[in-house]
């Protein structure tokens, strides 16, 4: 097949590293790997489809058997590895789709295949595509050839699934990320097509296909083939053409519909509606372009800050932001809600068209209903707030007094919800100490590192607790302990923070104990008689059972 007869994404794959739009950072990192022969064991690709997976593993294989080297690989008068590389037919460079071998024997069989060295390359090399779909047992029969392959063997896998990949294959491969192709590039490239080409389409056209490709260079291809089969070599393409090839809809009606919807325009929702309707448009395709229409009316500044935008044309663009000043970003956001659950339900509706404008007209009666957050009303601005020896006195229109009903509410707030539970044996704490024993009673294990470790005592009396901490307190520590309190004892306690040092913990006082036993063990004379006989020796610990001594 010669190369005029192709399709587009065969015509014009990229087959040297400076041909690849949009992946400009991962060229340059293998490019640099292979020039200083820091070349890994595997190379792991993943992203969406058309992304250019496949012919990057195939520019490396290239790269890396191409007679010239990486630095003046063959574009076009190739040489033989590099043409029989591209024909998929090098004896040395196997491509292998483990969406169809997906099993352990053929993974057995690729690695019985490695024992050899490559016949006419200076690499054996294995692209393997959507390698997400080899079996458990495939992956752990290449785990160690993975790991350990021979100089001369190389492992090139993609997918468009990393997360069924096990993490044990990963971590033996350098994996790259392929993103989507920017819309401007892609929307650049394509122009170039057009222009090699001499097809007749118009930039409307273009920026539809980019849009529909959604980044993926191989999907923007083969639409392009499509509206060029469609033109003439007289008639340009125009954009109303397209959408009918395509099965989009023009965003104008879509937009008109929302100025009606906006305006509560009944009769004119419904035809605008069907207008679209009557074009072949699906109502998740309809719901979803509303969507894109709800985006860029909450974030029309953004549009505007960048100074482009390749999905709307001017006059699109125009309407959204005049829109935009008629509508709040609460109502927005309300729309949204709703067309999302609107999507869920409509596999569960027989006739989706009716579904469709239904929904249309709740949007429009949501319209009219206050959505605005609910706000207190003034009624008399001399209204008087007076808070005196801890009751709080309203003075308003109904002569409301709110005492000290008002400030029990408050303090219930930080209650636990079983706080009217009664507790049958109080139990009463009259030290720190015993507080201390009633965490480990309790299995409190927390708070009782918390209290004998990050924790000094100020004070403790009446149900009120006062203590200094260092920094390694638990910053829930107070809220615990309060819960807890009022748990076992049926009482508020209060928990306040003090600036005094406070007594040392326990944590402290058990390790300045342990510093005195050592110091005085270290000047007793049994110390001195096995420092006599072990001069290397040190002591590190000492048990307190001789601490009297």
């Amino acid at each position: 097949m010669s190369k005029v007869s192709k399709v587009l994404a065969l015509k014009y794959r990229p087959q040297i590293f400076e041909d690849l739009i949009g992946q400009e950072i991962v060229s340059k990192s293998i490019f640099n790997s292979i020039k200083f022969n820091k070349i890994p064991n595997a190379y792991l690709f993943t992203g969406i489809r058309g992304i250019g997976k496949t012919t990057v593993a195939r520019i490396i294989a290239k790269s890396l058997n191409c007679i010239n080297g990486v630095e003046n690989l063959c574009r076009s008068d190739l040489c033989e590895n590099c043409n029989s590389i591209i024909n998929s037919n090098h004896i040395d460079v196997l491509e292998m789709d483990a969406a169809s071998k997906t099993g352990v024997d053929d993974v057995r069989d690729l690695i019985e295949f490695s024992k050899y060295a490559p016949s006419t390359a200076k690499y054996k090399i294995f692209i393997i595509d959507e390698v997400h779909m080899l079996s458990k047992q495939a992956f752990n029969a290449l785990l160690k050839t993975l790991e350990e392959p021979p100089e001369y063997l190389k492992f090139i896998f993609a997918t468009t699934e990393i997360k069924k990949i096990p993490v044990t294959v990963i971590s033996r491969c350098q994996r790259y990320d392929l993103s989507r192709v920017k819309f401007d590039e892609l929307f650049n490239y394509l122009k170039k097509i057009i222009k090699l080409e001499k097809g007749k389409l118009n930039d409307d056209v273009l920026k539809l296909i980019t849009k529909i490709s959604e980044g993926s260079v191989r999907d923007a291809l083969s639409l392009l083939d499509r509206a060029l089969i469609a033109s003439t070599e007289d008639k340009e393409l125009d954009l109303s053409k397209a959408l009918k090839i395509y099965g989009y809809f023009d965003k104008s009606y879509l937009i008109e519909l929302f100025e009606h919807l906006l305006n509560g325009n009944e009769k004119e929702i419904i035809e605008s509606y069907k207008l679209i309707y009557d074009s072949g448009v699906e109502a998740k395709i309809f719901l979803n372009d509303f969507l894109e229409i709800l985006y860029y009316l909450k974030n029309i500044d953004f549009i505007q800050l960048n100074g482009k935008n390749f999905n709307l044309n001017d006059h699109e663009f125009k309407k959204i932001l005049e829109i935009s000043k008629k509508i709040s970003p609460e109502t927005i956001l309300l729309y949204w809600q709703f067309t999302i659950r609107t999507l869920g339900e409509l596999d569960m509706v027989s006739n989706q068209n009716i579904a469709i404008e239904m929904f249309l007209l709740r949007l429009m009666y949501l319209k009219k209903i206050n959505i605005e957050p609910p706000t207190i009303e003034k009624k008399d601005l001399n209204e008087k707030k007076v808070l005196k020896n801890d009751n709080l006195t309203v003075n308003n229109d109904n002569n409301i007094n709110l005492k000290n009903k008002t400030i029990s509410q408050i303090k219930n707030i930080s209650q636990p919800k079983n706080e009217t539970k009664l507790i049958k044996d109080e139990i009463e704490i009259s030290e720190f100490n015993d507080l201390i024993m009633l965490c480990n009673e309790k299995k409190e294990i927390k708070l009782k590192y918390e209290l004998e470790n990050n924790v000094n005592l100020v004070n403790f009396e009446n149900n009120r607790i006062e203590i200094s901490f260092n920094d390694n307190l638990d910053k829930s520590f107070v809220k615990d302990l309060s819960e807890k309190l009022f748990q076992w004892t049926n009482k508020r306690w209060i928990i306040s923070f003090s600036k005094e040092a406070g007594l040392p913990s326990k944590k402290q006082v058990e390790k300045k104990n342990r510093d005195d036993l050592l110091k005085r063990a270290n000047v007793s004379m049994e110390y001195k008689k096995i420092i006599d006989a072990f001069p290397d020796a040190k002591l590190i610990e000492i048990d307190e059972d001789i601490k009297n001594d």
